[in-house]
């Protein structure tokens, strides 16, 4: 997770996030709130056992969103990793060679990378584990296309790291208009016997079915949630292995959104673990499942 230094409201990914709003504050009040929440929400996660890695933002580098590290790398238990391209260039600079030296010094091996980062020239994006949803244990990437998440880009992706592509369009409403959802991973999230999911999203009656099926024939308990929970960014969910339990990790909105019979059916798995995290929802447009950037690499 990375702790952010200059944590506000990022003009350019505000172009096809619509869930980003803007707040009556200077940027430094932002910044600092944002701190508080960040470290409340490491702090819960490390009561019940997880173990995180935090890494401070550099100030230097003027990024904004750098709270959210998973859309720019993603970790596999073969040790190696994934570079990927970014819509907004500020983004761009998130991507910093002394993580991946941290991790090393925490013990983590890494063999290879595959760098999708050049495609930015050709603006081409896949924003990493926000675009890409992956089943590791059925090894299926699941996909909703937006200006975030390139199909052949996702093609070469699945290739590279035997992935089976599952590929549909999921949108919102914004001025009486549908519009595709910049991230997969705000209208679903993928855990070991379930999938919270908005599929109200997947206006495509067939692409919602072959979504539906590759669900079932896994296995997982489909927990359906409204696209107004979706606002509240109940899609944005993460299953984290504490100590002695699993946790579904979500944000207050999240966790306050549901409703007796949703948090029923994920309570049969495993526990919720919410932390409040206004202001980034607010200003970011990304929530829990956004900051934390698992780390799936074996050890030395």
């Amino acid at each position: 997770m990375i702790r952010p230094v200059a944590f506000r409201m990022n003009e350019q990914t505000a172009v096809n996030n619509f869930f980003q709003e803007d707040i009556a504050l200077k940027n430094a009040e932002i910044n600092a709130q944002a701190q508080a929440e960040f470290d409340d929400f490491v702090q819960k996660l490390r009561n019940v056992g997880v173990n995180v890695i935090v890494e401070n933002d550099d100030l230097r580098m003027d990024t904004p969103d750098s709270i959210f590290p998973n859309n720019w790398i993603s970790f596999h238990e073969n040790g190696d990793i994934g570079l990927y391209p970014m819509f907004a260039e500020n983004r761009r600079r998130e991507r910093r060679e002394d993580v991946l030296i941290r991790l090393e010094s925490e013990g983590f091996v890494i063999n290879n990378v595959y760098d999708y980062t050049p495609a930015e020239d050709e603006g081409v994006f896949l924003e990493g584990t926000g675009s890409l949803l992956l089943d590791r244990v059925n090894h299926k990437a699941y996909c909703a296309l937006s200006a975030r998440a390139d199909e052949d880009l996702l093609i070469e992706f699945c290739e590279d790291f035997e992935y089976l592509p599952v590929i549909f369009t999921a949108n919102q409403t914004v001025g009486g208009k549908r519009v595709p959802i910049y991230h997969t991973n705000v209208m679903m999230c993928l855990a070991e016997k379930f999938c919270v999911i908005c599929l109200d999203s997947i206006d495509n009656a067939a692409e919602k079915k072959n979504v539906v099926q590759h669900l079932k024939k896994d296995g997982k308990e489909i927990i359906k949630i409204t696209e107004a929970q979706m606002h509240h960014f109940a899609g944005n969910m993460l299953q984290l292995q504490g100590k002695d339990r699993k946790y579904l990790v979500m944000s207050t909105a999240a966790h306050t959104s549901l409703n007796k019979e949703q948090i029923a059916a994920i309570e049969k798995h495993c526990e919720i673990l919410s932390s409040d995290l206004t202001t980034i929802e607010t200003c970011g447009g990304g929530s829990a499942r956004c900051m934390m950037a698992e780390v799936f690499l074996p050890k030395e």
